[in-house]
């Protein structure tokens, strides 16, 4: 605070203590002053001071009615106390507890004169005006059907006070049916009236929000979202997610909680996360983006079933997932892709992605001149060479982490060490095995052990990839003869196959939604959005100072 010029200064009273309270341009600062040199000799922990982040600071008003509600609990007290000093102003503030919860704590100072009241209410608000960050409108869609259909109660109950607090105006639309929210930001929401767009739902509630805004920016744009290597145009609206749903994957891996009221405070202190987004493509057609996970063979399986079953609810990923592992199928097929660079990691280097990531950071800043390189780079890949590299075989799971998926259950997820913002995926591919292997390597998602440290389990960070499913090789009865291999192929058929493959073909898991296509070419494209939210923060970092 040395080198930071004082705002205003003044000697107030907080909780019946005379305090020191100083605004600085980054920080509110209080300190009891002392009574007597024999107090400052056995200086207490609260004699040390308080501090609070001004960009962490939700609001500041005049506090009318506290006076009346703490007379009540200590009459004599109080009521001399409120005479002397009767005007009083409180600042909301972020507060951090365990488990990356924050919450919103109030604090409020007391004075006797209502010039010095005013005044400090004025200064600390001209002070949060000059954060250009901080979302004033918001268009917030509300899925009521998801989870446990408690959408509409908890942004009612939870978030909306603490947004009205703040004085940031919101659009309600409660969603209606499928898609509705993607389909009013693609055609008839005017996105220049809002500063971001919030969520109220889970991870399928998101995909149509991300689904809705990029395609309305590239279409405003000219952008043909079927070309595989067009350069997509990033959102320059930010989203926001109040978590709600059966599953909040994305929320988790990006917060470190799934807690509304979390979520909310993000949103209104006007973080700011960019996030990779896969585009996935078959045969030049557009399919879907993908912000989380695209699974191939065992999470697409899980997913097609859990579909029959979704009047269980969340429990149905539990008994199609059970049901899957029994069934332990393989699927065959090449894969191809274009590795990442040297300076974005390695999937193994156990260099989690957290708020302020060096790798993000870095990405981020570079990306016009990762993008030219990558132009240069795919020239050669078109005639099979370059660097591309293909791998074939009989594959459990081909996975890509865009993120590292973590979720209540799976604290590290898929892949540890993926990063948010780096313009990579990691390809994860798990290779035909036992079963017993197999769930080896499912246990390590829900313990600190290495789930890559398997001999069928191959990681690569890629920028891109394809995939292209071996197929059954069908032939006509009477060319039998050229085939001796075959001998006991059934004459019943007019067309028998060649290949005894376990099964045909896998969907693809989408961020939770089906890909009937089985074979998909996906490229990266970094920062294409913002989150209202910063990264895991450490937990040294996460200790509030208040």
């Amino acid at each position: 605070m040395e080198n930071q010029t004082q705002i205003i200064c003044s000697e107030l009273f907080q909780k019946h203590r005379k305090v020191e309270v100083a605004l600085y341009p980054a920080l509110l600062t209080w300190k009891e002053i002392e009574k007597s040199r024999k107090r400052s000799s056995g200086a207490s922990e609260a004699d040390q001071g308080h501090e609070i982040k001004v960009c962490e600071i939700v609001a500041i008003h005049k506090a009318e009615d506290e006076a009346e509600t703490q007379t009540r609990k200590h009459p004599k007290r109080i009521k001399q106390h409120s005479q002397q000093y009767p005007y009083a102003f409180t600042v909301a503030y972020v507060r951090r507890t365990q488990q990356h919860l924050w919450r919103c704590s109030d604090v409020t100072f007391h004075c006797a004169d209502q010039q010095i009241c005013d005044q400090w209410i004025q200064v600390t608000n001209e002070q949060l005006s000059l954060l250009t960050n901080r979302p004033k409108n918001l268009l917030v869609y509300i899925n009521p059907y998801g989870g446990k259909r408690r959408g509409k109660h908890i942004y009612e109950q939870k978030v909306a006070p603490v947004l009205r607090r703040a004085g940031i105006f919101t659009d309600v639309i409660v969603t209606e049916r499928a898609n509705h929210a993607r389909d009013h930001l693609k055609t008839e929401a005017n996105l220049d009236d809002y500063d971001g767009v919030v969520c109220v739902g889970g991870d399928g509630m998101f995909s149509e929000i991300l689904h809705g805004l990029v395609t309305r920016i590239q279409t405003d744009h000219n952008i043909d979202q079927n070309q595989p290597d067009a350069e997509l145009v990033p959102c320059p609206l930010r989203i926001g997610i109040i978590p709600a749903g059966s599953t909040d994957c994305i929320c988790f891996a990006t917060v470190g909680t799934n807690d509304p009221v979390t979520s909310a405070l993000h949103i209104i202190v006007g973080d700011s996360q960019p996030m990779d987004v896969c585009s996935v493509h078959h045969n030049d057609v557009f399919l879907k983006y993908s912000v989380s996970l695209l699974g191939y063979g065992f999470y697409g399986d899980v997913l097609t079933d859990s579909e029959r079953n979704r009047w269980l609810g969340p429990a149905r990923y539990d008994l199609s997932g059970f049901k899957t592992f029994l069934c332990h199928n393989h699927y065959e097929g090449t894969v191809s892709f274009l590795p990442a660079e040297d300076n974005v990691g390695h999937p193994r280097d156990k260099l989690q992605c957290r708020s302020g990531c060096r790798i993000c950071q870095h990405k981020h800043s570079s990306k016009d001149e990762h993008n030219e390189v990558s132009e240069e780079k795919e020239k050669p890949a078109e005639d099979g060479e370059g660097d591309w590299s293909v791998i074939h075989g009989k594959f459990i799971a081909i996975n890509s982490a865009s993120m590292s998926c973590a979720c209540p259950r799976s604290p590290k997820g898929l892949s540890p060490s993926a990063h948010l913002a780096d313009g990579t995926t990691d390809l994860i591919l798990v290779r035909k095995c036992s079963r017993l292997d197999f769930f080896k390597h499912l246990l390590r998602h829900t313990n600190n052990d290495d789930q890559f440290d398997h001999w069928f389990v191959d990681v690569h960070r890629v920028r891109k990839f394809r995939f292209q499913p071996w197929h059954h090789e069908l032939v006509p009865v009477e060319d039998q003869s050229e085939h001796p291999e075959n001998p006991d192929l059934s004459p019943t058929s007019s067309l028998q196959e060649t290949c005894d493959y376990s099964t045909a073909e896998s969907s693809w898991n989408c961020d939770g939604e089906i890909l009937h296509h089985a074979a998909i070419q996906v490229s990266v494209q970094c920062g294409l959005i913002r989150l209202f939210a910063r990264g895991i923060e450490e937990q040294q970092d996460a200790e509030g100072a208040v």
